[in-house]
């Protein structure tokens, strides 16, 4: 067997395979001869069937079989032992039919990508902005009155005022307005804040026990799946209601009085002698949202940091094979037509890839299998002290570790939490950062831009 590549061009060349009978003839022979230990012919013995009948019933086939197997296996030893970075995979090019039948020497041509060269260095010239999310008073205000209200009390006053809970009974009317003798009926907690029209929200606020409200619940509730909860009925009947026409008979009004900002809350949310005022809670709080806000802005500079780098490198690709590759390959029909529509952002997100790759390279970045059990040990230990359990020993760890890894999907979320945690310290070591402070608001618009 012969495999000669031709000089590259335009990130594309070609591989030539000769493949010559003495080759593939012994391996042919040889599973021929054990296709006749076990071949069922009729009018001769197993094991006895005469090989010139072996030879005309399976040898064409085998032969296939054999030499396509010598072929992946050479394109293979091929591009691991010369290092050719190839995108996608080799594309046989298909000139002229072969005659596996009469031919005994046959030549085949692959088509193959490649993989464009360059380097990334990060420098202090690479700039780029880091934004650090702030707490005003306006979110640290909001997320007091959830504590206030996780930790509240429930009232049951004598008239509804907007944000109450209505306890009802829910019964279907028919066309004339009369509750259906088999119609649906069920007793269930109406949410104001879940109600979509506003006018349907307004007829809750200021019911009394006993009133009646006629609600068309298709147009008040837009969340089917909260429709049928409350209706106590499937998806499905929800899309098949004989009529959408409710009445709600009011059995009960509910209000969660928020807790008052004082030291029996704090010591309830942070424990005794923690917090001593509003003053100090609502530090607190603003501190601990700042710090869940760190892992947004770090997401949000990885996101910079591609685009910087597809943008600033601007990476050739071999377009044309890669396009005819993902049409060949594609698991679900796919036209070139269609795919013009999204190869734009397969192509950036491959040359991401290559970028990220050798970035790897140039910082020796790896993740072992060490890496990745005592990473999960870390998080399970974690996640038993958010529950208040005994943390375990150190063998009860690695035994739960262990037992989680055996999952590959699980196994393939720590490599990857462990992989960006040290490509971000790379960035942010690496990268000239700006740092800029901005509200929750301010970023959620700047994402959105982004």
């Amino acid at each position: 067997m012969k495999l000669t590549q031709s000089k590259a061009k335009d990130l594309m060349a070609t591989i030539t395979v000769k493949v010559i009978g003495a080759d593939y003839s012994e391996r042919v022979e040889k599973v021929l001869k054990d296709y006749r230990k076990t071949a069922e012919v009729p009018g001769f013995r197993k094991g006895k069937t005469p090989m010139g009948i072996i030879n005309k019933k399976y040898r064409t086939s085998v032969i296939v079989e054999e030499v396509n197997k010598m072929l992946q296996d050479a394109l293979y030893k091929h591009i691991t032992a010369e290092k050719v970075r190839v995108l996608g995979s080799p594309m046989p090019i298909d000139e002229k039919p072969i005659d596996w039948e009469n031919d005994e020497d046959f030549t085949f041509e692959y088509e193959v990508g490649l993989a464009p060269e360059f380097d990334v260095k990060i420098t202090a010239k690479d700039k780029l902005n880091y934004y650090k999310i702030k707490a005003d008073a306006k979110l640290v205000d909001g997320y007091c009155n959830d504590i206030a209200k996780r930790y509240g009390k429930m009232s049951n006053p004598e008239a509804s005022i907007e944000g109450d809970l209505i306890f009802c009974t829910i019964e279907q009317l028919d066309v004339d307005g009369i509750v259906m003798n088999n119609g649906i009926k069920n007793d269930a907690t109406v949410a104001m804040d879940y109600i979509a029209d506003k006018k349907i929200k307004k007829q809750f606020v200021g019911v009394k026990t006993d009133d009646l409200i006629t609600v068309n619940v298709m147009k008040a509730f837009t969340n089917h799946s909260d429709l049928g909860a409350m209706l106590n009925v499937d998806h499905a009947a929800i899309h098949n209601l004989t009529s959408e026409e409710f009445q709600f008979t009011v059995k009960n009004v509910n209000r969660l009085e928020p807790a008052e900002l004082n030291v029996e809350l704090f010591d309830k949310v942070y424990g005794p002698g923690a917090i001593k005022d509003e003053k100090e809670f609502k530090a607190k709080v603003k501190s601990e949202a700042e710090a869940q806000f760190v892992g947004e802005s770090d997401r949000m500079l990885k996101n910079d940091v591609v685009t910087y780098f597809v943008d600033k490198l601007k990476l050739a690709m071999p377009n044309e094979f890669l396009k005819r590759w993902l049409v060949q390959t594609s698991d679900q029909p796919i036209t070139m037509e269609m795919l013009e529509t999204e190869y734009d952002l397969y192509a950036k997100s491959l040359q991401w890839q290559l970028i990220e790759n050798k970035i790897l390279e140039n910082h020796s970045i790896k993740v072992t299998q060490d890496d990745v059990l005592a990473h999960t040990k870390v998080l399970i230990s974690a996640q038993m002290k958010q529950y208040g359990q005994p943390e375990g020993d150190d063998k009860q760890l690695t035994d739960i570790a262990t037992d989680i890894l055996k999952k590959e999907e699980e196994r393939k979320k720590v490599y990857d939490q462990i992989f960006d945690e040290r490509t971000l310290a790379v960035y942010k070591e690496n990268f000239k950062l700006t740092e800029k402070s901005v509200s929750y608001d301010e970023f959620v618009k700047l994402a959105s831009r982004k």
